[in-house]
Formats: C-alpha cells, sequence, structure tokens
C-alpha cells in the first residue's frame, strides 16, 4: 500500500498537465453526477483517444473514480480524494521546521 507522500505525488503529478487540470477542474464542476465521456470531450473538444489517455492517468492516481451505465460510462472526481491530497499538503502547516543539528 502507497504511502501518504507517494500517493500525493502520484495525484499532483497527475494533475501537473494542463489538460488533465481542465478534464479533472470540469468534473468538479459537474459535481456528484460527474459526466459521461461524451459529454467530457465535447466539453474539451479533445478527440476520445486522447481523453481516454488522460483519463486513465487520473483513475490511475486515485482522482477519478468510473463506472458503467450500459454502454455508458460515467465519470466522476473523486474529491474526497482530492481533499486527502490537499490536507497531507496543509497538515503541519505553520507547526515550525526542527532546527538542523550543528554541524560545525
Amino acid at each position: 500500500m502507497e504511502n501518504r507522500t507517494e500517493s500525493a505525488a502520484a495525484a499532483l503529478a497527475a494533475l501537473g498537465h494542463p489538460a488533465r487540470l481542465s478534464l479533472f477542474r470540469l468534473l468538479v464542476r459537474a459535481g456528484p453526477g460527474g459526466l459521461l465521456v461524451g459529454e467530457i470531450a465535447a466539453h474539451l473538444d479533445m478527440p476520445l483517444s486522447t481523453l481516454a489517455h488522460h483519463l486513465r492517468s487520473l483513475k490511475q492516481a486515485g482522482l477519478v473514480v468510473q463506472s458503467r451505465n450500459g454502454r455508458e460510462v460515467e465519470t466522476r472526481a473523486d474529491t474526497e480524494a482530492l481533499r486527502d491530497v490537499l490536507g497531507f499538503l496543509m497538515d503541519e502547516c505553520c507547526q515550525g521546521v526542527p532546527a538542523l543539528a550543528d554541524q560545525g
């Protein structure tokens, strides 16, 4: 099982690509109902093959959840996973940094 640092690094790396960041933001705006893959492609004006690549990266990073409803694939942002990443970044906010041992 990945530790929090590895998990957060994977999520941030996935979001580090402009197309994936736009895709994730679109899914966040869509809310808990998410969007169908075809709807995402239309909103982002992105070919389905390119979209599939970016969705795969976001799924592997744990940021997107997909479910099949017949022939359609519903895609949702996993906002809880995003909260975990943000929490990881902010957990130790303003707690100070321990002094280094004197190296002289």
